[in-house]
C-alpha cells in the first residue's frame, strides 16, 4: 500500500532524514521506532505533506502522492494522528469527530462510524458534548484516533500515542489499535516506547540519526540483543 524509496526531509543545513525507504503492506501494521530525534516524526510530517520532503518518492497505491497537498491525502484515504494530537479545543467531543468526517455526505454512515468510534471510546461517549480542551490527555488522544477514523482511512498514520500518558491509559489506547489493525486497517505506528510498538506491530524498523538501521518481523527485534539493549533497558 504504501513504499518509500530514499526519503530525505532537511531542516535548513540538518538532515532529520538520510534517504530512507521502507514499504507497509495492505492490511499490515508496522512500526517505526528509534530514540527520541531519530527522525520518525519528521518522516511522518513528510509522508503526510505537512513537511516538504528533500527528496525521495512515496507512492501509496502504486500511485506517486510526493506532490499532492495535504488535504488531498484526506480524500485518498491517509489519515495522522499527530503528536500532540491536535484536538480542536474550543469544540466539543462529537463536533471534533465530525471534523475529522468533512469531506464525507453520506449522513448515516458518518452517524455509524461514529457510533463505532464511541464503542471503541466508551468514554468519549459519555462526555460526548464536554469540550476537547477541558479533556484528559488520555482521552484527548482518544479523541484524536477517533477523529481520523471518523475520514474512513485505508491507511491510518499514529506518530506517538503513548506520549505523556498514563501506563492504564496507554493499555487502553494500544487495545484499540490493535482492535483497529485487526478489522484490517492498514497502519504505520511511529512510537518511542518499543517495547510496546513492537508487542502490537507485524514488523518494525529501527530509526536511527535519520536513517534506517535495522529491520526484521517484529517478534524477532523482541528478542534481538541489540534492540534489547538499546530500546528495552535489557
Amino acid at each position: 500500500m504504501l513504499e518509500v524509496t530514499g526519503l530525505r526531509v532537511a531542516y535548513g543545513g540538518i538532515q532529520a532524514v538520510r534517504g530512507i525507504s521502507f514499504h507497509v503492506n495492505d492490511g499490515e501494521m508496522v512500526a517505526l521506532i528509534g530514540a527520541n530525534g531519530a527522525g520518525k516524526t519528521s518522516t511522518l510530517k513528510a509522508l503526510s505533506r505537512l513537511l516538504n520532503a528533500a527528496g525521495g518518492s512515496v507512492r501509496y497505491g502504486g500511485r506517486e502522492i510526493s506532490a499532492l497537498a495535504p488535504h488531498q491525502l484526506i480524500s485518498q484515504g491517509i489519515a495522522l494522528v499527530p503528536e500532540g494530537r491536535g484536538v480542536f479545543p474550543r469544540m466539543s467531543i462529537v463536533e471534533n469527530l465530525l471534523m475529522g468526517a468533512y469531506i464525507r455526505d453520506d449522513k448515516a454512515a458518518i452517524a455509524a462510524d461514529q457510533h463505532h468510534v464511541f464503542s471503541l471510546f466508551p468514554r468519549l461517549a459519555e462526555r460526548a458534548q464536554q469540550l476537547a480542551g477541558t479533556l484528559s490527555g488520555g482521552e484527548q488522544q482518544m479523541l484524536a484516533i477517533g477523529r481520523a477514523l471518523m475520514s474512513r482511512p485505508k491507511l491510518l498514520l499514529l506518530d506517538e500515542p503513548s506520549m505523556g500518558l498514563a501506563p492504564l491509559m496507554v493499555q487502553k489506547i494500544f487495545e484499540v489499535i490493535r482492535t483497529v489493525a485487526d478489522e484490517g486497517m492498514t497502519v504505520l505506528l511511529v512510537e518511542q516506547n518499543a517495547k510496546l510498538a513492537l508487542e502490537v506491530s507485524r514488523r518494525a524498523y529501527v530509526m536511527e540519526s535519520g536513517e534506517i538501521t535495522l529491520t526484521d518481523d517484529s517478534a524477532k527485534l523482541l528478542e534481538n540483543p541489540r534492540v534489547r539493549e538499546a530500546y528495552l533497558g535489557e
